[in-house]
């Protein structure tokens, strides 16, 4: 941390009163962090259970953007409670404490909950790019390709995770001392897993997205834009309120990209930045945590999001 390289550069004569100085600002940072972790799981979790039962009491509309949020609502419980709570756990006792087998699952469903939010959300937008740029395919098939989406996005994002299995076991540390600690094949392991997972979860998906997105501000343009000129006044107020209503829907499907974008393009730019010049990159730190904390921040937001577009 910074209060620790600050405390190293102190004269040897105040050696002990500063020592003492930088234990304190640890461990109050250190509390910081459990109170920000746990906020954070309290929200992930309160937030997406709220938005659970909103979408069971609206149920019997069945409209297929709940679909989607009821999956992406489930992806965010995982990264709740298998990458926020086994953090926060893991702050509390400075330690992993669990079996090689636990471990291994914690690892392991912390990326399915990456994968999963990550790709959730890119079945969500390819089903609104139906919707609006080809709506004929997507009103004849939109029941079975809503389906083989969400279906598509879970089973990637439980084989992409699969990896984890393998790189993550309990090891020794320090004598008697166990952590879950991953292995890499030296020197161009960790750079190739890293760099596997920041195009796997975030980018290749990001310019689908874009893509998508792209694609769906023309169509509707356009489209508003011919029927505009073709319809009556009559005629013209009708498709306003239809557009009003897919525009909604639309709106709230960016809104959610982009913070998405927001949350976690940091973190991978970090975690690319560590494995590629580790020299120079930031380790410890407020500006490191935060980043780190941002990502997680993600699972909170959407419930919220659909809560003001609905």
């Amino acid at each position: 941390m910074n209060a620790w390289i600050n405390c190293s550069n102190m004269s040897s004569e105040r050696e002990d009163l500063e020592n003492m100085g930088c234990e304190d600002k640890d461990e109050h940072f250190a509390f910081v962090k459990v109170g920000v972790l746990g906020s954070i799981f309290v929200a992930a979790t309160c937030g997406n259970v709220f938005l659970l039962h909103v979408l069971w009491r609206k149920r019997k509309r069945n409209s297929r953007t709940q679909l989607f949020l009821l999956h992406l609502c489930f992806a965010d419980l995982v990264v709740a409670f298998f990458q926020v709570l086994p953090q926060l756990s893991i702050e509390i006792t400075d330690r992993f404490k669990g079996s090689d087998i636990v471990c291994r699952a914690v690892k392991y469903l912390q990326v399915v909950g990456m994968f999963a939010s990550s790709y959730m959300i890119v079945a969500m937008t390819i089903d609104r790019y139906n919707a609006v740029c080809r709506p004929m395919v997507s009103f004849f098939r939109g029941s079975f390709r809503r389906y083989v989406a969400i279906g598509t996005a879970w089973i990637i994002s439980f084989a992409f995770s699969t990896p984890q299995l393998f790189i993550f076991s309990l090891k020794e540390v320090e004598e008697h001392v166990y952590d879950c600690w991953a292995t890499f094949i030296e020197p161009w392991g960790s750079k190739a897993y890293i760099t596997w997972i920041t195009l796997s979860v975030f980018v290749f998906p990001a310019l689908i997205l874009l893509f998508c997105q792209i694609k769906i501000c023309s169509g509707i343009y356009f489209n508003m834009k011919r029927k505009a000129l073709q319809s009556t006044n009559e005629g013209r107020a009708s498709i306003k309120g239809i557009s009003s209503a897919m525009l909604k829907t639309v709106k709230m499907t960016f809104v959610i990209i982009i913070v998405y974008t927001i949350c976690w393009s940091p973190f991978f730019v970090v975690q690319l930045w560590s494995v590629w010049s580790p020299s120079t990159a930031p380790s410890e730190g407020p500006a490191f945590v935060i980043i780190m904390l941002l990502a997680s921040l993600n699972s909170c937001t959407n419930p919220w999001i659909y809560l003001y577009y609905s």
